[in-house]
């Protein structure tokens, strides 16, 4: 889940001679909810122009609307994803009418202003025409989608040649399948529609690179990990170990390459909820106890591999901890903004970790188009430093949190709208990261053996010094 902090500055002109005023007291961060009482300072209706959300707190809770073109309605938190199932915890006053929700402390970016009545255009009634909901849909897309050019969609052209499909007798198995021609042409694998349709639900996705769908209609992707994993067990040196919840693999190589491969970025931890304060820290923590594992046994190394190639993603402060560990001075990573004439919403700058030791002799990235996310986010702040060379293939190009837009007739949907930029500006949504090292990996033939192929290229290179 993508949900990161604003950094509030106040510059002040001084003068010889004149008084230094003293800084304004900083903003008190509360829980929202507290032993079943809602904060009062937090009762209110507050609108988020970024999200489309419009959130109407009483001390009966939370009330999450959505604030479309189309239609305002109310929906529930208690979608198919983490993403549609956590609500805001906590809650920061920056004035009288704005304020800062974020779901874990210090994490959040979410602005929300205060409105002094619901709108109008917002109503309880039940949505079910289909007509509506088409334009609901349509109108969600053209208001938070912010990748229609870098993917080469024109979102209007789409829309209304879909418009003249749609009826007020129009099914469900058919209004489903106008949606799907919708979502295809965009490519992207952060953007779904789950639907459920008599008892039967339906996942509709796109953009999930070439290696997963054909490993999936071919051998199965079990047996194709199952394969990957037991030929690099058996190829790596004695003492090599799968730990961290089975999310994390280090060992060494020849005696003197360092091995480490990441899954996802969290999961490594069972003992509390996802999504709560106390699961993203022992999340944190557990990532740096595995990485001083993996580090004890890295002293006589020359090189490490970070194996980025079969990461689905995960929590993005799980990114930044694993780009602390590779670093000796503070590094700026990435910006993250939902307009692209917008200002920024936040600049991360990573600092080396401090706690244990970091590794800054050469380290090689692998990536394929099945990293993604959370993997592509590493792998753009890792690739900006001196020492580090990313290697294998193109990545997905799916970096952006997914901004939950439940329909009012009980359908999920998700779709990107944030633009991660590098330090450099650029942006990798829709067209992933190149390696700077081609290798073979998860070539269809053999799906399995390729990866391991692709190990010993890149050990070969490292060792005779032409990488």
């Amino acid at each position: 889940m993508r949900l990161p902090s604003i950094l509030l500055s106040l510059a002040f002109t001084l003068f010889a001679c004149a008084q230094v005023p003293a800084a304004p007291p900083e903003p008190e961060t509360q829980l929202i909810a507290q032993n079943g009482t809602i904060l009062p300072e937090a009762f209110g209706i507050w609108s988020s122009q970024e999200s489309g959300w419009i959130l109407e707190i009483t001390s009966d809770g939370i009330t999450r609307w959505q604030d479309t073109m189309a239609a305002c309605y109310p929906t529930r938190q208690d979608g198919p994803t983490l993403m549609g199932q956590i609500e805001y915890r906590y809650f920061t006053p920056l004035d009288a009418d704005t304020a800062k929700f974020e779901y874990l402390p210090s994490d959040g970016h979410a602005l929300f202003t205060r409105l002094e009545d619901m709108p109008a255009r917002c109503s309880d009634t039940p949505i079910i025409d289909p007509v509506t909901l088409f334009e609901i849909f349509a109108s969600i897309f053209q208001q938070h989608y912010v990748f229609f050019d870098q993917r080469g969609i024109d979102w209007q052209a789409i829309t209304s040649k879909a418009r003249g499909q749609i009826s007020h007798d129009t099914s469900e198995e058919d209004l489903l399948s106008v949606f799907t021609e919708m979502l295809e042409p965009l490519q992207d694998s952060h953007t779904k529609l789950i639907a459920t349709i008599d008892g039967t639900p339906h996942r509709i996705q796109f953009g999930l690179g070439e290696t997963l769908p054909k490993v999936r209609a071919s051998i199965g992707e079990s047996p194709w990990l199952v394969g990957i994993l037991d030929n690099l067990m058996a190829w790596l040196d004695e003492g090599a170990v799968q730990t961290g919840n089975e999310r994390f693999i280090h060992g060494t190589i020849n005696g003197h390459i360092g091995y480490i491969q990441i899954f996802t970025m969290g999961g490594f931890t069972t003992a509390h909820e996802a999504g709560t304060p106390e699961w993203a820290n022992d999340e944190i923590k557990a990532l740096h106890n595995l990485f001083d594992e993996a580090f004890a046994g890295f002293d006589d190394t020359d090189a490490l591999i970070l194996d980025l190639s079969n990461n689905r993603g995960g929590y993005d402060a799980i990114t930044r901890a694993i780009a602390s560990r590779f670093l000796d001075a503070p590094s700026e990573a990435y910006s993250v903004r939902t307009e692209w004439e917008g200002t920024l919403l936040i600049t991360y700058t990573i600092a080396p970790y401090s706690d244990g030791p970091v590794y800054i002799k050469p380290v090689y990235v692998i990536t394929s188009d099945v990293t993604v996310s959370g993997g592509e986010i590493t792998t753009m702040m890792l690739q900006q430093l001196p020492h580090v060379t990313v290697a294998g293939r193109r990545t997905r190009g799916a970096f952006s949190t997914p901004l939950a837009k439940p329909l009012p007739n009980g359908w999920y949907l998700e779709l990107s709208n944030e633009i991660f930029s590098s330090a450099d500006g650029t942006v990798y949504e829709g067209r992933g990261i190149a390696p700077e090292i081609i290798l073979p990996l998860f070539a269809e033939n053999p799906p399995v053996e390729s990866h391991l192929t692709s190990l010993k290229q890149l050990v070969a290179c490292i060792e005779d010094e032409t990488c």
